[in-house]
């Protein structure tokens, strides 16, 4: 997982947005110094394994933060509602940030005051115990974790959690424990319980077993040392079996984190107010030191920053989960030292493209005159330049495994874009004055690259229709296999750190069905038949390797995405906000760890 919305657990988010894949940095393709004293090279020292936490390192409280009280106000300034509460459809960065508040799951990413990330076991006692072949895997619930109504979370929940993932209403959250299950790729999984548990059928035991009410038991048919990754994300979060209210649980979920909803007013606000259900005993890695998070929807960057650098009034305790500062203030700033110590910079795990629908735009010469006409400095300069991004030639970020320096499209070399040549291949397509129908986030930043992108496609012979689309739901839009138009905007990170969770979840021609993020609907029997191949190499950096070859060939010979920016961002905060740090694995500053100064 996050687009500022992107998808992602890593987020988670994300998305989760999840993974170890942000750090601070600066830009050789940016157009200038970020101005934090990070080279490119530190993106490297990113692509790590995380540790597998024991008993030990999963049980709680958190570790105390230096200075922190209980007690205030958070005043939040978000500028996209959440469309959705229910974890199972939880994929983007926002949501993921603001879930680790009010859901927990089996596992969680625990990073330390020194800022070293583990796994370890959120509801569960550890981050699992698995059988030696890594096809079994043991968990055990906590003694005292419950729901906000104050019922204990057994493994009857964890078990629907799980079941209900495969019913049709759920179509926007992960799916990588679904197929695991199943052992089958793309959306055949659902084959395995068609309706979830909903009509009474179930999992069988020797798929999933919950012999009592606190161990849960996962069987898988090939081996799957990943798990612990993939319990962690914001999708996979615990849901009441009780409280489970099927499609009005994207609304009002039941809370088992240090928070839950009060009042929830799509797209103007949302109030989380502690929840007394919580033991922080139970949790290694939450707080909840403000008594309540209030949260502003309908806030632009534009506005978010200006209030934040103005510091004051209620802007001193205030803060955003995802808000970015907006192009126009980047250079304040990073120039005025008293803002600067209020800012946190660091790379996201993202990817941002241009999506090519391949079930309308079958000529590869047509798609080969978008990418090469697309003017990818136009997008790094609406979201700040290189303090919010890098110009990008593929698909994996710098701070993944795999990733390369290629540019087969020039978005590097030639980052205004080559209209003379997107023209030539028109032309050469017989398709000059082809309608192209481009749809796009009604966000500032994005409406101003459609603006450029309009003005290049235009030129080398195209008849651009530009369609705006609301931020809350873009992604339910363009994630619809029936949508009406030819290419429109996507991001994506990987889920935890390997290209598995970038190259599958996007490219695979098996994952195309609604809601999920193979956006282009790619779909060569080639290249999937390759996925599998490289799934099953137990050698990570062998692994890594290859899917960065894949990814390459994929983007050469048949170019579903165009690839224009790896995602930078520097959020700011109020000077009554106490520890602001940003988290690799949900992509922004951490809720959690955030209070007010007295």
């Amino acid at each position: 997982m996050s687009r500022f919305r992107m998808r992602t657990a890593r987020v988670s988010v994300v998305g989760l947005a999840a993974g170890a894949l942000i750090l601070t940095g600066c830009s050789s393709g940016g157009g200038g110094d970020a101005g934090d004293g990070v080279s490119k090279d530190d993106a490297a020292k990113q692509q790590v394994e995380y540790e597998f936490g024991d008993a030990a390192a999963s049980k709680g409280p958190a570790e105390p933060i230096k200075g922190a009280e209980k007690g205030g106000v958070l005043k939040v300034y978000q500028r996209d509602s959440f469309a959705h509460l229910d974890p199972a459809q939880m994929y983007v960065s926002d949501e993921g940030a603001m879930s680790t508040l009010i859901h927990r799951r089996l596992t969680t990413y625990k990073r330390d005051n020194a800022g070293k990330y583990t796994v370890v076991g959120d509801l569960a006692t550890d981050s699992g115990q698995p059988s030696k072949d890594q096809r079994t895997w043991k968990y055990t619930l906590k003694d005292g974790v419950k729901w906000e109504d104050g019922t204990p979370i057994t493994s009857d929940d964890i078990r629907h959690t799980f079941e209900r993932q495969f019913a049709p209403f759920i179509s926007e959250g992960p799916v990588f424990i679904q197929q695991w299950l199943a052992g089958k790729s793309g959306t055949d999984y659902r084959k395995l319980l068609p309706d979830g548990p909903y009509k009474g059928d179930h999992l069988p035991d020797k798929t999933l077993e919950t012999p009592d009410k606190k161990t849960i038991i996962f069987r898988f048919k090939d081996p799957q040392p990943d798990l612990p990754y993939a319990l962690g994300m914001a999708g996979y979060a615990a849901v009441q079996k009780k409280g489970d209210t099927k499609e009005k649980y994207d609304k009002d979920p039941v809370a088992s984190g240090p928070y839950k909803i009060e009042s929830f007013k799509s797209g103007k606000s949302m109030k989380l107010v502690r929840n007394d259900e919580w033991d922080p005993a139970t949790d290694s890695v939450r707080h909840a030191y403000p008594d309540s998070h209030n949260i502003q929807f309908g806030v632009s960057y534009e506005a978010s920053t200006k209030r934040l650098i103005s510091d004051s009034a209620e802007n001193k305790t205030a803060v955003s989960y995802s808000n970015q500062v907006d192009a126009s203030s980047m250079q304040s700033v990073r120039s005025d030292p008293k803002v600067k110590k209020r800012s946190l910079a660091g790379y996201q795990p993202y990817v941002g493209k241009i999506s090519l629908n391949m079930d309308r735009l079958k000529d590869k010469k047509v798609r080969e005159a978008i990418a090469h006409a697309l003017p990818a400095q136009s997008l790094m300069q609406a979201f700040g330049g290189s303090g919010g991004g890098e110009l990008a030639g593929n698909y994996l970020s710098p701070t993944v495994a795999g990733h390369t320096e290629s540019d087969p499209y020039g978005k590097v070399k030639n980052p205004q874009g080559d209209v003379k040549k997107a023209k030539a291949l028109l032309k050469e397509a017989g398709k000059t004055g082809m309608k192209l129908t481009f749809a796009y986030q009604n966000s500032p930043e994005w409406s101003d690259f459609s603006i450029a992108a309009k003005d290049n496609l235009t030129k080398a012979g195209f008849d651009v229709q530009l369609k705006d689309i609301v931020t809350d739901t873009y992604y339910d839009q363009i994630g619809k296999v029936k949508n009406k138009y030819d290419m429109y905007h996507s991001s994506w990170g990987a889920d935890w750190p390997s290209a598995s969770t970038v190259i599958p979840p996007t490219l695979d021609g098996r994952q195309v069905q609604d809601g999920a993020s193979n956006y282009s609907h790619y779909d060569n029997p080639e290249m999937n038949k390759e996925m599998d191949r490289i799934s099953k190499i137990k050698d990570a950096e062998k692994a890594a390797e290859e899917w960065g070859k894949l990814a390459d060939r994929i983007l050469k010979e048949d170019l579903p995405d165009v690839p224009l920016m790896y995602y930078k961002q520097i959020q700011l905060y109020g000077s009554k906000v106490g520890g602001a740090v940003i988290n690799d694995v949900i992509s922004g500053i951490d809720p959690t760890q955030l209070y007010i100064k007295k």
